[in-house]
């Protein structure tokens, strides 16, 4: 089961078990430095399978061909691509997950899905921000200072402000649209899924003293 209980879109439990395909406990440093966006784009593609599909053949598949692609092309292009696809595909996961666990009736619906999307929207400019903050600390991962370790930190708690900001943010906007605790069961939601994505990625990275 997802944490509290979620269901994925199609009606089925989605699994939160750890598994081959996702090894989010794992704290092992990897072997070279570049394994290190490889490992966290294979397995946030296992985590968006096993949401979507319920189905943990699709993503043991999905990982198989991403590792492929990865060992073969594995060149900034073709990370830079993977990790649009991958902000997109999560957007989308999530927005699922919602709708699926998020009880709104007709006139509800019409009113939230539009004030969803524009917040939506705004939080994944500060996703981008982690994503970018991922990428580097995995591109200097090995020979990281001090002064590096010291500025990647204090930007991804700066993110953490920036979400918790957001969230206050939209309070009395969705409350506008929404009765309190219809709001406050998205809020739930929004918090138990973005914490779970968030686990799929920060888990997959190394330790920073793991590097000496």
């Amino acid at each position: 089961m997802l944490a509290g209980g979620l269901q994925h879109p199609g009606g089925r439990p989605a699994t939160n078990e750890p598994s081959p395909t996702m090894p989010w406990r794992g704290l092992e440093s990897p072997a070279k430095k570049g394994d290190t966006v490889k490992s966290l784009l294979r397995v946030v593609v296992a985590f968006i399978a096993i949401c979507a599909l319920g189905n943990s053949r699709a993503a043991a598949q999905d990982t198989s061909s991403q590792a492929t692609a990865s060992s073969a092309g594995g060149t900034d292009a073709f990370v830079d691509q993977k990790f649009a696809l991958l902000r997109r595909d999560i957007r989308s996961v999530k927005k699922q997950l919602i709708a699926a666990n998020l009880t709104l009736s007709g006139n509800e619906a019409a009113k939230f899905w539009p004030v969803y999307d524009q917040y939506s929207t705004e939080l994944s400019k500060i996703n981008d921000t982690r994503i970018v903050i991922i990428k580097e600390y995995g591109d200097a991962y090995g020979s990281l200072t001090d002064e590096q370790a010291d500025n990647l930190i204090r930007r991804w708690l700066d993110t953490d402000i920036a979400a918790a900001s957001l969230r206050q943010k939209y309070v009395p906007i969705f409350r506008n649209v929404l009765p309190g605790k219809t709001a406050a069961t998205f809020f739930q939601l929004d918090r138990r899924i973005s914490m779970m994505i968030d686990l799929q990625l920060t888990s997959q990275l190394p330790l920073v003293q793991s590097q000496d």
